[in-house]
């Protein structure tokens, strides 16, 4: 009889059904959960769509938890690893086209070569941005003080 461990692979039985996964009966008389995202490698609206009560099932045991709940996985128990999530992790292609590069400053920088690798045009694009965080953040510092009282009554 094969011992409940995690990473086994055993054969059980749905007990039960539920909103979130099914209840397998397991050997030694102990039952685990598969959760609804461990039933298939595809997306499973409604588990009885995939299970039934009293249906033969195989599964991996993916955890044990320390007050004994196990958690079960019908996906992981077959030979065959999910082909979606191969598919999903290609590349995405390059774009052959360089991309046009955009100087939000006015008026030119003296010293600032502009090229082909574009870092005038990041550097002056993060200047911008420093400029406006700063006056912002020296909105938000005064709009703070006020609303504390800090500028009240010093004297």
């Amino acid at each position: 009889m094969p011992q409940i461990e995690v990473g086994a692979i055993l054969e059980g039985t749905v007990s039960s059904i539920a909103k979130f996964g099914a209840f397998v009966n397991l050997p030694e008389r102990r039952s685990g959960l598969v959760h609804i995202s461990e039933i298939a490698s595809e997306y499973v609206a409604d588990v009885n769509n995939y299970l039934k009560v009293g249906q033969p099932v195989k599964v991996r045991v993916l955890a044990i938890t320390p007050d004994g709940k196990i958690n079960l996985s019908i996906k992981q128990a077959s030979d065959n690893p999910a082909p979606q999530q191969r598919e999903r992790c290609a590349p995405r292609p390059q774009q052959s086209q360089p991309r046009p590069t955009v100087s939000r400053s006015s008026a030119p920088q003296q010293g600032v070569v502009h090229g082909p690798t574009g870092d005038a045009d990041f550097e002056d694009q993060l200047k911008h941005f420093m400029q406006e965080s700063d006056k912002r953040m020296a909105g938000n510092r005064l709009y703070s003080d006020r609303s504390r009282g800090r500028r009240r009554g010093r004297g």
